[in-house]
């Protein structure tokens, strides 16, 4: 029997109406997570400290955690978020 070492999430990106799936491993971090996501969502590098991450509901504010200390499952919903939203004119 041969011990899994990379975990699927999904990522919502609402911004871009998209949601991006990341091959990673527990050793990834949320901040690592979120610049992926953003990238893979939008093509290019955003400002990553504009945007927040929700695991499970709850905003992550420790973004040096790591998948593996949150305890990240396999295929695990994810959201990336910016940290003030933006009014609808």
């Amino acid at each position: 029997m041969s011990v899994r070492t990379e975990l699927a999430i999904r990522v919502w990106v609402p911004e871009v109406w998209d949601m991006v799936e990341l091959a990673v491993t527990p050793a990834w971090t949320i901040a690592e997570v979120k610049e992926s996501a953003l990238h893979a969502a939008t093509g290019r590098l955003s400002d990553v400290a504009a945007y927040q991450v929700k695991f499970r509901g709850a905003v992550v504010f420790d973004e040096s955690q790591t998948l593996a200390a949150l305890q990240v499952p396999d295929h695990a919903p994810m959201i990336v978020l910016r940290t003030r939203r933006q009014p609808v004119r």
